[in-house]
This record gives C-alpha cells, structure tokens and sequence, in this order.
C-alpha cells in the first residue's frame, strides 16, 4: 500500500470540483446506482438505520452493489453503538449512578464501565464507514450533485445473493 491518503473515485473528487485539477481517469469503474435492502444478519437497529439511509444515498448516486459490505458494517457499528449505550444506560440506572461513565463495581468501589470502550469502538467504527459513504458533513464538502440526473438502477439486490 502507497503511503499517504487514500486516493479518492474519480465520482467524489468531480462532485468536489476536481480541486486538485489533477488528470481525470478515462476508464474508471463507475458501477450502477442501487436500493439494495438491509443483510439478513444485521439486527433489527442495523437494518432500521439502513432503512434510513439506503434511498438518500442512492438518491446522491452514492450507493452501488459495492458499497453493500461498506453499508452493512456501518449499520452493524450502529447496531453496536446502540446497544451499548442502552445497555450502560440500564447499568447506570440500576447502581443508581447519573452522568459520566462511573458505574459501582460489586465490592462498591467505583470505575469506568466496560462498555464504554465497547460504545467509543463502535462509534469510531460508525464514523470512519459513514465517511467512506460521504455521510459526514466533511465527506460531503465541497460535493455538488445533480440529485435529478440521477435514477434508480433497475438490478436485482446483490445482498440477497449472499444473505437471502
């Protein structure tokens, strides 16, 4: 692997303008735009956000057969992130602890929860998948798109193939 940045699809770096004004490939891969629905493994968080978030990326052109893994693991890092944020909620209710990540250990002394590594994994997980969909406001900057040129693919879901 080339040290530095990844380099960005050709798609991204003309939403962005070309800032660069570097040499646009000719013949780059520019697979169709698609709806795919939610994996079967992903839990019923997982596959709400997906829900959310399938149509708008396929209405910017942002969603192909490809980025179905890409999706899929920033739906499941949701999955997680929620979760775990609920499950330390009920923690803290339960010790009857308010704010912070202190929760009391069963000899009474106090810590930080377990979880919350497992809430900070998952949401830097969320983050680093949602900028490679352009889902964050700096991925998104400087991007211009056409929403109206852009139509839905009329292919069959690739995740079915996999997931049922």
């Amino acid at each position: 692997m080339k040290p530095g940045p990844a380099k960005k699809p050709t798609a991204l770096n003309l939403v962005a303008g070309n800032p660069g004004k570097r040499r646009i490939p000719k013949h780059e891969p520019t697979p169709p735009v698609t709806r795919p629905s939610p994996t079967a493994d992903l839990c019923e968080t997982g596959k709400s956000e997906w829900r959310r978030i399938v149509d708008q990326l396929a209405d910017l052109g942002l969603m192909t057969n490809l980025d179905v893994a890409v999706l899929t693991a920033y739906c499941d890092a949701f999955g997680e992130w929620t979760t775990a944020r609920r499950a330390f909620a009920l923690i803290q209710e339960r010790n009857k602890i308010t704010g912070g990540y202190m929760v009391r250990t069963p000899n009474g002394s106090v810590q930080i929860a377990p979880l919350v590594s497992i809430i900070r994994a998952a949401r830097a997980d969320m983050v680093r998948y949602a900028a490679e969909l352009g889902m964050t406001p700096s991925a998104r900057a400087g991007m211009e798109i056409d929403v109206r040129a852009k139509a839905p693919s009329t292919q069959a879901d690739p995740a079915a193939a996999y997931f049922g």
